[in-house]
């Protein structure tokens, strides 16, 4: 009788084990590589789909891809319905431990990035007061996670008073309101570095969705459906769509770095936050990528 039960014990661990290992492979699995994220767009986000203006920015850089036909796919059997859904608890459960960690992990690097960023941070500052009037640290607000707003923090790359006429508008290639300075520190996203200070209050993290003006979200809201789930991190102060998409210059580039973020927010793990992190390395290094 003893050994019925422990050969009934040792099933149940062995398949618990496999559940476990399952949950974890999928939540840190290194799921970036970029072919493989536009492969599964279309049955991961059927709201994506709906807007072939999305779609068809991606169709020509990948041709060889192909949207997987749900008709042909055969029945999922019950067990395999079972496992999937408590490997999806698992996988759940490993991404708020992930988003623990990822805290953790944003403190110790923000502190460690500031403290050698200080002597390159005193000298742009100090091109900035040489070169145009004003401050050289520039403060604005941002909405963040759940919609809360912060004020972000920034080294001024633009002109005093650059949108007195404007208002609120995206930045483009060649913008006049930026500085012959502005320009270079934003080349090479030293203008970002500040935004270490709100990582270290909470308000963002080192990856992420690039946050966005009150005045931008509110009329993104009403033109790109899903967008509220853009808010449900905290932004960052690199992502994906930064590392990965071209300068925005029109709302449809906007409309394609929002969806790239949706995919990254479905897929966030560590792997995803390390690629991201290095492609931010050889962007400032080559001073090609988006803003």
């Amino acid at each position: 009788m003893k050994a019925k039960n422990k050969n009934k014990i040792s099933k149940f661990s062995l398949l618990a084990a496999i559940l476990f290992i399952s949950g974890m492979l999928l939540a840190f699995e290194p799921v970036f590589s970029i072919k493989n994220i536009f492969a599964v767009t279309y049955v991961e986000h059927p709201s994506i789909v709906e807007d072939s203006s999305l779609n068809s920015g991606y169709s020509a850089q990948e041709p060889n891809q192909r949207t997987p036909n749900k008709a042909r796919a055969p029945e999922p059997s019950s067990m395999f319905l079972l496992l999937s859904g408590l490997t999806g608890m698992l996988v759940r459960f490993a991404r708020k431990s992930y988003e623990r960690f990822k805290r953790l992990a944003d403190i110790i690097l923000a502190f460690v990035a500031a403290v050698f960023a200080l002597p390159v941070m005193a000298f742009a500052a100090l091109l900035i007061k040489l070169t145009s009037s004003g401050p050289f640290i520039y403060r604005q607000d941002r909405v963040g996670k759940g919609g809360q707003i912060f004020r972000i923090y920034k080294l001024r790359t633009m002109y005093v008073n650059a949108e007195k006429g404007t208002g609120a508008v995206w930045a483009r290639k060649n913008d006049p309101r930026i500085t012959p300075v502005g320009k270079l520190l934003r080349k090479t996203h030293i203008d970002e570095v500040p935004q270490l200070i709100n990582v270290l209050k909470g308000e963002m993290s080192i990856v992420g969705p690039r946050p966005e003006r009150p005045e931008l979200v509110r009329e993104l809201k009403t033109l790109i459906v899903d967008y509220e789930k853009r808010l449900s991190v905290k932004p960052g102060i690199t992502g994906l769509a930064q590392v990965w998409h071209k300068y925005d210059e029109t709302l449809e580039d906007v409309k394609k770095k929002i969806k790239i973020d949706l995919l990254y927010i479905k897929r966030m793990c560590l792997a995803a936050d390390l690629r991201i992190m290095a492609g931010t390395v050889l962007v400032m290094l080559t001073g090609k990528g988006a803003r």
